[in-house]
């Protein structure tokens, strides 16, 4: 498996998974009737930011995208977000991605990573995020309409990458 920034070639094999993940209704406020294109425009990010994938054998199986978590004073924090292939869950994907994507912005100076969304039925992406070291700082109650379980709520997560500043 390696990790390396996604190409235009590769959109084609991440739509696969980005529509069948939206389509699932569970981790993603996205708009159901996304076309490819304006997916694409979603989830690449221009510099500053990044967006990479993670192949195997040529086939992709996992995206992330990351960068600054706002623009200007609030540049020095930054954010990410994941899709795994279905096909592909449980093989470290995440955890690899999610490793990847934390020491990318340790490396680009962010101080802390902030998740604005975390919906927290998915436990699975929760839980490893908690792994590496994020801590639910809040939730909003409600916020998400998740198919099968109906409203419920967001969790913000962060990680400092540098120590809290005193004050």
């Amino acid at each position: 498996m390696q990790i390396r920034e996604m190409t235009e070639s590769d959109w084609p094999q991440v739509w696969a998974f980005f529509q069948e993940i939206v389509q699932a209704g569970e981790t993603y406020a996205y708009p159901l009737d996304l076309t490819s294109e304006q997916a694409r425009e979603l989830w690449t990010k221009p510099a500053p930011g990044r967006t990479v994938v993670l192949e195997e054998d040529g086939t992709v199986l996992g995206s992330a995208i990351m960068g600054p978590n706002r623009p200007g004073r609030g540049s020095h924090v930054g954010t990410a977000s994941f899709m795994v292939s279905p096909q592909a869950r449980g093989r470290g994907v995440g955890r690899r991605l999610g490793e990847h994507v934390v020491q990318w912005h340790r490396d680009s100076g962010f101080r802390a990573i902030q998740f604005n969304a975390v919906v927290e039925t998915n436990t699975a992406a929760v839980a490893l995020w908690r792994s590496l070291g994020f801590e639910i700082i809040g939730t909003v109650p409600e916020a998400f309409d998740s198919r099968a379980h109906g409203l419920v709520g967001l969790h913000v997560m962060h990680l400092p990458l540098v120590p809290l500043s005193a004050g």
